[in-house]
């Protein structure tokens, strides 16, 4: 059974990474024109990374507070998506972003690290945690800090979203690895039942 969940997991952990990479490196590298092409992207980001996390909460073979964290962390994403796409363009919605960037990097945080929790052999766990914490902690700064400037947030969750994107990279491949051990270990108690 982890087998086939790590199947499933690795891939949409992969292309969410991606896209956190690529949008936090638009931001980097212009920070002020990228704002509006950033709203988009970040749009396109959290729609494909809610409906892969609501997609996990209905494909979770057990432990129902895994299922409900990550189907409300999937679920506030598309909804920030659907909002970024209606508002595109006005002044307001990219400040609004900064405060829906902060709450989206919470939810995410606190899915990662409770998934963990109540998943003690779930393939992948430490990154897991890893992503998670430094998910709360990308959240926290955004929330909190009073910026002066949108371009100073942009500069700054461009690093964070470079940073949280490598780590879906790296996690989406220790799924990945983890599946192919737990597939080898099954394999070989597979063949004699089939026989």
């Amino acid at each position: 059974m982890n087998g086939i969940l790590a199947q499933q997991q690795w891939k949409g952990k992969l292309v969410a990474g991606a896209l956190a990479a690529i949008l936090g490196g638009v931001l980097l590298a212009w920070p002020g024109p990228s704002i509006l092409v950033a709203s988009v992207l970040f749009g396109v980001y959290l729609l494909v990374s809610g409906f892969t996390e609501v997609y996990l909460a209905f494909t979770l073979p057990r432990s129902a507070p895994a299922r409900v964290m990550w189907f409300i962390a999937g679920a506030l994403s598309v909804v920030m998506a659907i909002f970024s796409f209606r508002h595109f363009g006005e002044g307001y919605a990219v400040l609004l972003l900064s405060l829906w960037i902060g709450v989206g990097f919470i939810f995410l945080g606190v899915s990662e690290i409770s998934v963990a929790g109540s998943l003690p052999a779930l393939p992948g766990r430490f990154w897991y945690i890893v992503v998670g914490v430094i998910s709360m902690i990308a959240g926290c700064v955004v929330l909190a800090w009073p910026f002066d400037s949108i371009v100073v947030l942009d500069i700054v969750t461009g690093a964070w979203l470079v940073l949280i994107g490598l780590l879906q990279i790296v996690q989406a491949f220790g799924i990945r690895k983890d599946a192919k051990k737990v597939r080898r270990t099954l394999d070989p108690v597979a063949e004699p039942m089939a026989a």
